[in-house]
């Protein structure tokens, strides 16, 4: 039996909830969006300090030059704002402009073609309608003629760009899946922590390569070993440890987040949900121990000193106080205490059981003392101000030094020639 009034009273229905729903689904997407662009740490590389978000400009140096990351705001004459999805696809999966010319390496398409299509479009929605257009114009690289040429980028791509959605691993949970697709693609972990060949190349994209996550240099610090190694990686870390650090930036005892890592601590791995961060920890926690350098966890070297007593004694007595425990004394004690425990609460870390100063790489350390260290969470802000300017070259190389020698495993080493590098060098 046809009932006309209720089909009537139906079609209206449909009608009158669809723009709401439809409107709830554009809402969905962009808040599932500007997630994954937290995750992908875009702001990061994206936006100037004090400047506009997303609207680039940031320098990144290079070799042979500074580039600039480009302003990613839906503006229409400097922005994204005339790219379709596809166009937005092709510059995250194939790393293409909308001209069609090649982006540089230092966007890391390399590890975001592994976004999936739902992802892709959740991307574009959130920067199409979520990010206020900047009208600033882009700035070409401080790079001389001919290396302004993109053309060999082309090259590089089919040489070493492994282009592809993430393909979930049969065997694996969800929970690890979820943890794989995150680190090897939209945070891109492998961009800072897995060591380069001969053309500037990531030498493996995810756990099942040689090397990858194995810990490299990067712009003056050292991107720590992050694989499954007891002695050289994070091996005797628990899974809660690990979300802790990305979530907070300290795990007394373990390691403190500075210089790179502590800006993705506080514009991605702290703005990120527990379920990810979690997933990222279950992730890592599997891939395959590479060795390296640390032959012993770093966060188990060092110990207490007492050299404040043999300070006290030989001022008492008119003689000579050594030079590396006085400058400690006189800088440092305040925070990290006179025997270099820090505060009960680890907010001042201890500098003995310290993964920057226990390494066999004296990089963090010596940036730290140079550069300072900063990193707000959301819930703390921890910092550490910087002596470059209180300490000449000399008094850095005595203190750093002291510091390894006293509260790290001994063997690492800096000189004068490298605190004058680091000094001339920009602060990351």
């Amino acid at each position: 039996m046809r009932l006309p009034g209720l089909s009537v009273l139906v079609v209206f229905f449909l009608i009158a909830t669809d723009p709401a729903s439809a409107a709830g689904q554009a809402a969905d997407r962009i808040a599932a969006g500007k997630a994954l662009a937290v995750a992908a740490d875009c702001v990061a590389c994206h936006t100037v300090q004090g400047g506009q978000p997303f609207a680039g400009g940031l320098a990144m140096p290079l070799p042979m030059g500074d580039i600039y990351s480009t302003n990613i705001t839906p503006d229409r004459q400097t922005g994204i704002g005339n790219y379709s999805e596809q166009d937005f696809a092709n510059v995250l999966r194939k790393g293409l402009r909308r001209d069609g010319g090649n982006l540089y390496p230092a966007m890391p398409y390399p590890s975001y073609t592994k976004f999936s299509d739902d992802d892709i479009a959740n991307l574009y929605a959130y920067f199409m309608q979520g990010v206020a257009p900047v009208r600033q114009p882009n700035r070409a690289p401080d790079f001389p003629w001919p290396l302004t040429m993109r053309w060999p980028l082309k090259i590089w791509n089919a040489l070493y760009l492994r282009e592809g959605a993430y393909v979930p691993k049969p065997g694996r949970d969800a929970e690890w899946n979820r943890g794989a697709y995150l680190v090897q693609g939209a945070a891109h972990c492998g961009t800072c922590h897995t060591p380069r060949g001969i053309g500037m190349q990531e030498l493996a994209y995810d756990e099942t390569g040689v090397g990858y996550l194995a810990g490299a240099p990067l712009a003056g610090w050292q991107a720590f070993n992050i694989t499954h190694d007891r002695d050289a990686g994070i091996g005797t870390w628990t899974t809660a440890q690990i979300v802790q650090y990305l979530r907070t930036g300290n795990v007394p005892g373990k390691a403190q987040a500075a210089g790179p890592m502590a800006e993705a601590v506080e514009h991605s791995f702290s703005r990120m949900s527990e379920r990810d961060l979690n997933a990222i920890a279950v992730y890592l926690s599997t891939v395959a121990a590479a060795t390296g350098a640390d032959t012993a966890p770093r966060s188990t070297q060092g110990r207490p000193t007492d050299d404040y007593v043999a300070i006290r004694a030989a001022a008492a007595a008119g003689g000579r106080t050594p030079a590396g425990a006085s400058l400690y004394l006189d800088h440092c004690a305040s925070c990290h205490g006179m025997t270099g425990a820090g505060t009960t609460d680890g907010f001042f870390p201890s500098l003995f059981a310290n993964s920057a100063v226990g390494t066999a790489t004296v990089s963090n350390l010596l940036q730290v003392v140079m550069h300072g260290a900063s990193v707000n969470n959301g819930t703390t802000h921890y910092f550490m101000p910087a002596f470059q300017t209180e300490l000449d070259d000399d008094e850095v190389v005595t203190l750093v030094n002291y510091l390894s020698e006293r509260f790290g495993n001994g063997r690492a080493r800096v000189s004068a020639a490298e605190v004058a590098k680091i000094r001339t060098a920009p602060a990351h």
